[in-house]
């Protein structure tokens, strides 16, 4: 029994030191896409921050591909020792397993969460000649017309089919799936009234919006958006726990000792506070959360739980 407690002493003893010694090194930032996205703009806003606080580089190592999953297998197989991350985007942490379930992680098992950073939400839109006014509008006349309100994506298995996917479910309609190549493909053929409906950015979205091209009914997380706060979410239209959002998070391989886990989490706790750092997520259309570590580790679980009973009752796979 003393041993072990000694044992345990020792451990603990252990973690402290190397919290305090962290970083010895430059961090690699490993992110799942090519430079010039939503991600790659989040982690250029943090690092010159995160190495300013911690007094070693955050250098950005980006390797796109695999829809993110040759990001998440290197940072997964990395040494567990605080010197590499992984920004883990939303659907990489969440929707990919299911997808590819011969990737060579599992976002659960084989990562340590650090926080999860911020969220973007998505806005159900229609075309203006469609005659809803509201969500509840939609639903009735969906029921009414069935298999003739056609909705847009990026493509299969994007974001946008799966919030597509999860509305039809829940609302119990008949509304026909259209892949494009892309979001903006998706919008521009609801805007040529190709398809009724979208789920596209709230950033991309709302110039339409005002500019009368596209109608907005509903946008998709729990809480109204602070970019149209205007706007009901579906979790109040009828849709209760309706909850669909691109969101950012740190990540660190399994095994990263809970010490250096922490002063991780502080750090970027930190800089997401700034005013500087709060304004320009907002201008990419992000809104701050910054959540412990457990919080992120219930997300991942729960996301993934549903994204995971999506893609199996809509028989979805990927291109």
């Amino acid at each position: 029994m003393r041993l072990r407690f000694a044992a345990a002493a020792l451990l603990i003893s252990a973690g402290a030191v190397s919290a305090q010694s962290w970083p010895t090194k430059p961090i690699r930032m490993l992110l799942p896409f090519p430079p010039g996205g939503g991600t790659d703009a989040v982690a250029r806003m943090l690092s010159p921050r995160l190495s300013e606080a911690t007094g070693q580089q955050w250098v950005i190592d980006n390797r796109g591909g695999a829809a993110g999953n040759i990001a998440a297998e290197l940072a997964a197989r990395s040494a567990p020792d605080g010197h590499t991350v992984l920004m883990g985007f939303s659907t990489l942490m969440t929707v990919n397993k299911s997808l590819y379930p011969k990737a060579q992680f599992d976002p659960v098992k084989d990562f340590a969460p650090v926080t999860h950073m911020a969220v973007s939400q998505y806005l159900l839109t229609v075309h203006p000649s469609v005659a809803a006014k509201s969500v509840t509008e939609l639903v009735a006349l969906a029921k009414a017309k069935p298999g003739t309100l056609n909705y847009a994506s990026a493509g299969i298995a994007s974001p946008l089919h799966l919030s597509g996917e999860l509305f039809r479910n829940r609302a119990a309609v008949n509304i026909v799936h259209v892949a494009y190549k892309g979001g903006g493909p998706a919008v521009a053929a609801v805007l040529a009234g190709e398809a009724q409906l979208v789920f596209g950015s709230v950033t991309a979205s709302m110039p339409l919006v005002r500019a009368a091209k596209l109608r907005a009914l509903a946008v998709t997380g729990l809480a109204r958006s602070s970019l149209a706060p205007e706007l009901p979410t579906l979790h109040e239209s009828g849709f209760p726990g309706f909850n669909v959002t691109a969101w950012q998070s740190i990540v660190a391989p399994a095994g990263t000792p809970r010490g250096i886990v922490m002063r991780m989490h502080g750090e970027i706790i930190k800089a997401l506070a700034t005013p500087e750092v709060t304004r320009l997520f907002h201008n990419i259309g992000y809104e701050i959360t910054g959540t412990t570590p457990e919080k992120l580790a219930e997300i991942i679980l729960e996301e993934s739980r549903l994204w995971a009973r999506v893609i199996r009752e809509a028989g979805i796979r990927p291109e």
